[in-house]
């Protein structure tokens, strides 16, 4: 791994960031994101959406964190819908659309169509929190409990639950690389990387150039969560070995503070380049050789197009449809998304 092909010299950093969704990115830019999507005809359908303006707990250190991991998750879900529904519009695969259960159906009666998808959009998340902290962060400790039996030695104790918390992990993403679609889904992410280094090194917006550079970029967001992972591993190191309960209860309730001090770092390490930020990077850059995967140059021109459509001026109206490839609309195209209401 050449460091200097990632923590470019000439490279000035931006807010731009994004996410790979299926067949396609979205990026977020200052005040509106794109969602750019290869629908089953070859062409790029692109939908852009204002972005709220930033609240003033967004400039406060470790608690913006929070919020942008909270906020993360809702919007990457709500991406990842709208691109599973472009494709169904276009003759993609189909969506399966499960049967809404009693509640939801009670509060779309009550209170519109638009209220139950919410409600099920959010269950949705608070669900995958759930599994993700239950099997990343309880069961470590469960597990490594039955070693206390044999060793009392606190820091041993932590320093094994840290490394199984890092190697289900990992063993996760390694598993799940070998679907197709999920590759496919690391292929944008590459291109996403590519796309953005191109434009922070100011070079002209084109496969060719993106081509040029890494999949892997050090503001990415496998990079928090290896630094969530190793944060981690300290900080409940410094609580010791109490009892089962203890450590389960402290392992939930420092949560945020773990995600707020992960996302104050992956800042730092995203304007920074000396040698201390290249060590602390480097085990979010390997873990990104699992999720980023070399683009075609058809995928580029998805993550640019994505790209160009966010870097407009704050006047240019929004937009949904097919557009050319440097997001210039051609065709007016709503996808009805689910949830919803009818015009």
């Amino acid at each position: 791994m050449d460091l200097s092909k990632i923590f470019l010299k000439d490279a000035c950093p931006t807010s731009i960031g994004g996410q790979a969704i299926m067949e396609g990115v979205m990026m977020r830019g200052t005040d509106r994101l794109a969602i750019a999507c290869r629908v089953p005809d070859g062409r790029i359908h692109i939908k852009t959406q204002a972005l709220p303006p930033p609240k003033p707990i967004a400039k406060v250190p470790v608690i913006r964190g929070i919020v942008a991991f909270v906020s993360s998750l809702v919007l990457g879900m709500k991406t990842l819908l709208y691109s599973a529904d472009v494709l169904e519009h276009y003759g993609g695969e189909e969506a399966e659309h499960e049967e809404p259960g009693r509640l939801e159906k009670w509060i779309g009666e009550k209170f519109g169509e638009k209220a139950a998808w919410n409600f099920a959009l959010y269950l949705a998340v608070v669900v995958a929190i759930a599994i993700a902290i239950g099997v990343f962060v309880l069961l470590p400790t469960v597990v490594v409990n039955l070693l206390g039996r044999v060793v009392s030695n606190a820091f041993v104790l932590n320093l094994v639950e840290g490394v199984l918390r890092i190697a289900l992990f990992l063993g996760y993403i390694a598993a799940i690389s070998h679907m197709e679609e999920i590759h496919t889904v690391f292929c944008y992410h590459g291109a996403e990387h590519k796309t953005i280094h191109c434009f922070e090194n100011g070079l002209p917006l084109t496969p060719e150039n993106a081509q040029g550079f890494y999949t892997l970029h050090p503001r990415c967001g496998t990079s928090f969560l290896m630094f969530v992972m190793i944060i981690s591993l300290i900080l409940f190191s410094l609580l010791g070995w109490p009892n089962l309960l203890l450590r389960l209860v402290s392992r939930i309730v420092l949560i945020p503070l773990v995600a707020g001090l992960s996302y104050e770092v992956l800042k730092w390490a995203g304007r920074s380049d000396n040698a201390i930020v290249k060590i602390l990077s480097l085990p979010g850059l390997y873990v990104q050789k699992l999720t980023t995967a070399e683009p075609t140059n058809e995928q580029l021109e998805v993550a640019i197009a994505s790209v160009k459509a966010v870097l407009v001026p704050a006047d240019t109206p929004l937009m949904e449809g097919i557009c050319d490839k440097d997001a210039h609309l051609i065709e007016t195209v709503h996808i009805k998304a689910a949830g919803e209401e009818e015009a």
